[in-house]
């Protein structure tokens, strides 16, 4: 146990005037860490790690230790980084040069990005998306702003960086050199195995695992076996060994916070993960919404009209849409892939709930490719219903069982689900007690923990639009008339 006047003095040499007021487990990781050259922060979803991040920075800029930082995250929550964490938990005497970039952009948005080299005493933050790394422009233009400033390089999620083969995992450790400071974030580090840890670890320090390649960590850590495959002999992991002796490598630059040890978090909050239409669903969307405004347009509107086609139009942010013979057209999409992102950073088990059955074999199929048969369980219209009450019981009982997926309609009554303190609505109804009901799946009696809501919405769409109005508690289907509802299409 540290002594107390050691406590005493770090909070002494902090001495940093919050814009919002951290909770406990906040202050504490960043007592722990904040003037570290690298650390880790290994802080379950819905902990707030991205607020101790941005509180860490804004102490290192106030000390005159750094005056940039590059924030590298998921395609769903660089958006977030910029229109809400930032503004959100940034104090304001800080002042601040804020850039997401872009790939293909205007002049105008050139001259913007070019601020970021200007040689002036604010903070300079550049946020980008990890896929950008993977690019020729995109390593290019983070090693530039690198290079004219002393700079905080945070891995947001860092378990996009777990495979070492990865090109961008490659590109972005490479770049870690040329930063001040180096931080990781995520609430699950290991995903599938503790082999993940070895190139999030390598990122903030090649030493800190006392391993300098992927291979003589591998060697030390899992059990290998080699097995004949097609006349070929593979290595292949078979277990595990030392972990205790890996552990402890990882606590003196790390700090880990699960939902329950955090006995001063509100009892539900909530997130959204951001994503963007595809070029073939934005195409087909923009063409759905100009149907529909002329439909509206062309009779007298009407609720039910205009909830019609606002259903119409998030089939297609779903990935889908139906055709006029009654059959489901697919559509390429970024959803699914952004539900799986989600759920490798969740800690232990998660509800997901979808509006559409269709989505449901999607997302049973991604699941059981990524975690394997027997992760997930579902409950919605096309269930057996003798197999309802097992399916359940296997998802509050079975640690193998991690998921379950179905309809607020079917299962967002009656039923508890109090294994899971991470809720996903991969799309939402318009039904305010629909919502509410289901939220409850998870949040009733028995529920020990804190429990996270995620919200997955398409940019500019009526997704957005949605999900505001429940969060405001506005019942669409019955509150809101047609022609208020014209307005969102």
């Amino acid at each position: 146990m540290e002594p107390l006047y050691c406590q005493v003095e770090r909070r002494k040499n902090m001495k940093y005037k919050f814009k919002t007021k951290p909770y406990a487990h906040q202050m504490t990781a960043l007592e722990k860490s904040w003037n570290r050259e690298t650390y880790a922060y290994f802080m379950e979803m819905g902990t707030g790690k991205t607020k101790v991040l941005i509180d860490n920075l804004a102490m290192l800029y106030d000390k005159g230790k750094v005056d940039g930082a590059l924030i590298v995250a998921p395609k769903g929550v660089v958006g977030t980084w910029y229109n809400q964490e930032l503004p959100d938990h940034l104090p304001n005497h800080i002042e601040n040069v804020s850039i997401l970039w872009q790939s293909h952009i205007t002049k105008k948005q050139q001259e913007k990005l070019d601020s970021l080299f200007e040689p002036e005493e604010q903070l300079h933050i550049l946020i980008m998306n990890v896929e950008a790394f993977s690019t020729t422009k995109g390593v290019e233009f983070a090693s530039k702003f690198l290079s004219c400033h002393n700079t905080l390089m945070v891995i947001d999620e860092s378990t996009t960086i777990k495979n070492p083969k990865a090109k961008r995992t490659k590109n972005i450790i490479d770049l870690a050199e040329d930063a001040k400071y180096r931080r990781i974030m995520t609430g699950s580090p290991v995903t599938k195995n503790p082999l993940d840890l070895f190139s999030q670890c390598y990122f903030l320090d090649p030493f800190h695992l006392q391993h300098e390649s992927y291979y003589s960590f591998r060697m030390r850590y899992a059990i290998m076996k080699t097995a004949n495959i097609s006349g070929r002999k593979i290595e292949l992991v078979a277990g595990f060994k030392n972990l205790g002796e890996l552990s402890d490598k990882l606590k003196p630059f790390s700090y880990r916070v699960l939902k329950e040890d955090c006995l001063d978090l509100p009892e539900k909050i909530y997130m959204k993960r951001h994503i963007k239409l595809s070029p073939e669903q934005l195409k087909v969307y923009d063409q759905m919404r100009k149907e529909a405004m002329a439909i509206l347009e062309g009779k007298q509107s009407t609720t039910v009209n205009a909830l019609t086609q606002l259903m119409r139009l998030q089939q297609i942010t779903c990935g889908h849409f139906t055709a006029d013979d009654g059959s489901i057209q697919r559509i390429p999409n970024n959803r699914v892939s952004e539900l799986i992102d989600i759920l490798e950073e969740t800690e232990g088990k998660a509800i997901i709930w979808a509006h559409y059955q269709w989505d449901i074999k999607d997302i049973i199929k991604e699941v059981v490719k990524v975690h394997g048969p027997g992760s997930i369980v579902d409950y919605y219209g096309l269930t057996p219903q003798d197999e309802r009450q097992d399916n359940i019981r296997k998802f509050q009982d079975d640690p193998r069982c991690r998921f379950i997926v179905g309809t607020p309609s079917t299962g967002g009554y009656g039923i508890t689900l109090t294994a899971a303190n991470t809720v996903i609505y991969y799309s939402n109804g318009y039904d305010l007690e629909k919502r509410l009901q289901s939220e409850d799946r998870a949040h009733r009696i028995g529920q020990k923990k804190s429990v996270t809501y995620v919200d997955l919405m398409c940019d500019d769409t009526v997704d957005e639009k949605i999900v505001k109005a429940l969060r405001k508690k506005i019942n669409i289907a019955s509150e809101v008339l047609g022609e208020d509802l014209k307005s969102w299409i």
